[in-house]
């Protein structure tokens, strides 16, 4: 691993991107509200030191930029990132190597899952104060309150561990959580995920739900387990992948959880099946607050916690945030994986104005008539997490797709609605999506923005307008002697423009 938190925060003072704020602020609206202007404008992470009422110092935008992702997963390029990817890829759908290099590639490959395993500490961090019964109070914590609608306080950057009654294997989400009393929290999750599904098998078995949220813990661990990739791998050997080294973990003291032995604070409790209270409403990744409902409610019995701990939070809402950088990360992450398991896609990007999932644009090398329409449904079918991408656009392998003019030009210039634009209603749906019709219904839009070929066609289509390669090369070359060397264009295209050229 590439150490906990707290030296992630010295790799991040060290390199000026973190900011300590010693003046008093409030948790309630006020950090939220200074931290969405650092994340509006590319700013550092924040520490703020001196908090009303609360104990501990708050930390928040972390992972505000991309590139402080990078950093926490020992990279500097989002580009290092697709060979994260190629590696998972070769683990989720192996194939019996046909040269050498390949087979020696495939065995380090081996060699880094073994190298990812877990391993214990006995005389954990995380453990070094410990809080039980009638002492517990979690309004001791500087839990954060990031809008005036919001029902509460609540945990966003909390890893939620559960574990299977009759298989013993975890299950690490990340999910929100209401405070509702000095020992009690509601817990938002959908059905489909994991916990969910842990609480059903424990209901079946009339059996209370352990469960375990390990707070402040290091950023690559939380990419881990926001990474839901279908493999038969565990969050923690995906956290030493990521990290090029196993976690360690610890049991927690009143339940038989484990969790990262380097944690800021652990909270421990239980799940009563068919014990809930209402939770919400808050403020949501789309934009608007979700509406209020029945969740299950945690009650808990211990916290442990680290000498001097700090608390790292979070808060959703209109892109930019920091789970949008979390997602172009893993957009970079799923490219290899996803060009496995539909060949004909060259790229793809999830742009974050388009909240990083309902909007997907695909590039691929097109070969035959109709291929851009079987693209865009393989890509709904590929991974679990593009089941709720809205609309997906196809364009040609030499549209530059991180470029909306390009994106915008192809649709403007390629697609005839009626031809191009195929609409697939009544699916299952995000629920936190307002536009759709009926709750957890809605449609999806593919738009075929490629090229047109017999019999897609009739027409003749038009030549491209392209630069003369001879005189784009002399151009290149002369570029200083024009007095021009001190104007780099991707950088100008992407200062005034905001686009992502690479």
């Amino acid at each position: 691993m590439a150490g906990d938190f707290r030296e992630f925060l010295q790799v991040l003072e060290k390199r000026g991107q973190l900011r300590r704020i010693k003046t008093l602020v409030d948790s309630d609206l006020e950090i939220a509200e200074i931290s969405n202007r650092m994340l509006q404008c590319g700013g550092p992470g924040l520490l703020f030191e001196n908090v009303k009422g609360a104990k501990y110092p708050v930390a928040v935008n972390i992972m505000g930029t991309v590139e402080r992702i990078c950093w926490a997963m020992n990279m500097e390029q989002p580009q290092e990132l697709e060979d994260l990817g190629r590696k998972l890829a070769m683990l989720q759908q192996p194939k019996p190597p046909k040269k050498i290099a390949q087979a020696v590639e495939f065995g380090k490959v081996l060699f880094d899952v073994l190298k990812a395993k877990p391993s214990r500490d006995y005389f954990p961090p995380c453990q070094q104060i410990v809080v039980e019964g009638n002492d517990l109070d979690l309004n001791e914590l500087p839990l954060i309150r990031p809008y005036a609608g919001d029902a509460g306080k609540i945990v966003t950057l909390g890893l939620v561990i559960t574990k299977d009654c009759e298989t013993g294997t975890p299950n690490v989400g990340v999910y929100r959580l209401q405070l509702q009393s000095k020992n009690t929290m509601t817990v938002q999750w959908l059905s489909v995920r994991g916990g969910a599904r842990h609480l059903r098998k424990a209901a079946e078995r009339g059996k209370k739900l352990e469960i375990a949220i390990a707070l402040g813990v290091h950023p690559l661990v939380i990419m881990a387990a926001a990474t839901p990739i279908p493999m038969d791998l565990s969050e923690w050997l995906f956290a030493g992948l990521y990290g090029g080294a196993g976690v360690k973990l610890a049991k927690c003291k009143t339940i038989d959880i484990e969790v990262p032995a380097d944690s800021e604070f652990v909270l421990e409790g239980t799940i009563t099946p068919g014990e809930e209270m209402v939770d919400g409403p808050f403020g949501d990744h789309m934009g608007y607050y979700n509406q209020s409902k029945s969740c299950p409610l945690i009650r808990f019995n211990c916290m442990t916690h680290r000498k001097d701990p700090i608390y790292l939070t979070t808060f959703s809402g209109r892109p930019p945030k920091e789970e949008a950088m979390m997602a172009i990360a893993l957009n970079r992450i799923y490219t290899p994986i996803l060009r496995q398991q539909v060949p004909e896609i060259v790229d793809f990007f999830l742009p974050m104005e388009a909240l990083s999932y309902k909007a997907a644009i695909i590039a691929i090398d097109k070969a035959y008539p109709g291929q851009a329409r079987r693209a865009a449904l393989a890509f709904w079918s590929a991974l679990p997490q593009f089941t709720y991408t809205k609309f997906v656009i196809v364009v040609d392998k030499d549209i530059n797709i991180r470029d909306p003019r390009q994106v915008v030009w192809a649709i403007s210039s390629k697609v005839d609605p009626q031809r191009d634009v195929f609409i697939i209603p009544d699916t299952p749906f995000d629920k936190l999506d307002f536009a759709t019709p009926k709750v957890g219904l809605g449609s999806r839009m593919g738009i075929d923005a490629t090229t047109k070929v017999y019999p897609e066609t009739e027409a003749e289509w038009g030549q491209q307008l392209e630069s003369d390669p001879a005189i784009a090369a002399m151009v290149d070359r002369r570029w200083a002697e024009y007095g021009l060397a001190d104007i780099n264009l991707d950088e100008v295209n992407a200062n005034l423009f905001g686009y992502d050229m690479k």
